[in-house]
Order: structure tokens, then sequence, then C-alpha cells
């Protein structure tokens, strides 16, 4: 079974490293191109907010590459540098996908308020959770192996699972949002507007890749826990 554990890590590294790839590439490639409106993403977000009636939400650059996100916590839109300066397709995209997340926030849309909720279980369940079942599974001589141990892992991974799959229709309906507004409000005509649609496709498939390893996994340690109680 610890076989099967590495078996699906790998399978699932190579292909989220797949999508990492394919999805620099084309934001590589729609960074290129410009917009009809030439906004930056910095003026993309503020116009974004404003039509949307959020006037409390700040627009703040921060280093890195793709580290763009939306924080609740202190109402900032964080993009990175050529995001927050760039007048593309991709930062006009990655601009109004963030904001698509303030919306969400000022709009009480349900799937982000139950993540949020969940956020202080999967701080706890992410660091402990693969050192519990360790310890459950005695793999690599780390723990003796205990069932009990290891359902308690399983447990806590299972709250980092449900975070992956609840993380999903938030991406997802933030980047609809997101292609709705950029059409309504003219910052990008229909040729644009389908390339910040590929942009954002290629995004949400980084959370894809990371729920669905996410499941796979669950599966896997269930049916070590499965075996083990019956021994």
């Amino acid at each position: 079974m610890t076989t099967g554990i590495i078996f699906i890590s790998v399978i699932f590294m190579l292909i989220g490293l797949a999508v990492q790839s394919k999805l620099k590439s084309k934001f590589s490639e729609y960074s290129k191109e410009g917009t009809i409106s030439n906004l930056s993403g910095q003026e993309v977000a503020q116009k974004m907010l404003r039509d949307n009636g959020i006037f409390d939400v700040h627009v703040v650059s921060v280093e890195g590459s793709l580290t763009d996100h939306y924080n609740p916590m202190n109402k900032t839109v964080n993009l990175s540098r050529d995001v927050y300066d760039g007048r593309s397709i991709a930062a006009a995209a990655v601009a109004a996908h963030e904001c698509g997340h303030a919306v969400q926030h000022a709009t009480a849309y349900s799937m982000l308020m139950l993540r949020s909720k969940i956020v202080p279980m999967v701080q706890v369940s992410s660091t402990l959770s693969q050192w519990i079942i360790m310890a459950g599974i005695g793999f690599m001589g780390f723990g003796g192996g205990n069932p009990t141990v290891l359902l308690i892992g399983i447990i806590l991974f299972a709250i980092t699972t449900l975070f992956s799959v609840i993380t999903l229709p938030v991406e997802f309906d933030a980047s609809e949002r997101a292609v709705k507004w950029l059409s309504s409000a003219n910052i990008t005509n229909d040729y644009e507007k389908e390339k910040a649609k590929d942009a954002l496709k290629w995004a949400a498939l980084t959370y894809v890749v990371a729920a669905l390893a996410s499941i796979a996994m669950l599966v896997q340690y269930i049916l070590i826990y499965q075996n083990r109680s019956r021994d």
C-alpha cells in the first residue's frame, strides 16, 4: 500500500508540473497581447471594485510571479508586479479574477464563506496530518504503526481534502465573474475575452489537480486503514 502512495504522489506531481508549465506558457503568451482598453492591472482592479460598489478594498503590488491573491483579512487585492503594471490580456484577467474574490466576499458568496470558516482547522490539519498518518502506518520506521493513530490522521487529512474541493467552485466562480465583467465593462473585446478565459482556465486547472491528488491520497489512506483494521 505504501508503494501505492508513492505512485500516486509521483503521478500527480508530474501532472501538476505539466499544468504549471502550460499555465506559465499561456500567461507568457497573453502577457504580450494588449487589451482594447489599454488599462493596467491596477486600473482594471480598481474599476472592477468600483463597478461592484466596493470601496473598502485596496489594490496593492506584491513581489513574485503568479503570487496574486485576495486577502479577506485586510481586504486587499494583491497583484504581482507584472500584473499590477501590465497592460495585457493576462494582467487584466488576473486582476479581474482576484477582484472576483473581493466581490464574493462583499456579497457573502456561500462557498467562500464556508471555506473561510474551515481555514483554522485546515491550518492545523495540514501541519499534523501527514506526520500522524506516517506514525499510524509505521512508514519507513516512523512510529510503530497503529490503526487508531492512522484513523486520526485520515480525519485530519480529510479536512484538508474538503478544503481543496470547496476551493474549486470558489475559483471557478471568481473566473466566471471576471470574464463576464471584462466583456461588459469593455475592458476586452470578444477576441481578448476568449484569451482571458483560456488563461484563467489553466489557472483553475492547478486547483483541480490539487483536489484530485488529495482525494486519491485520501482513498489510499482509507484502504490502508481498512486492511490494518482487519489484521
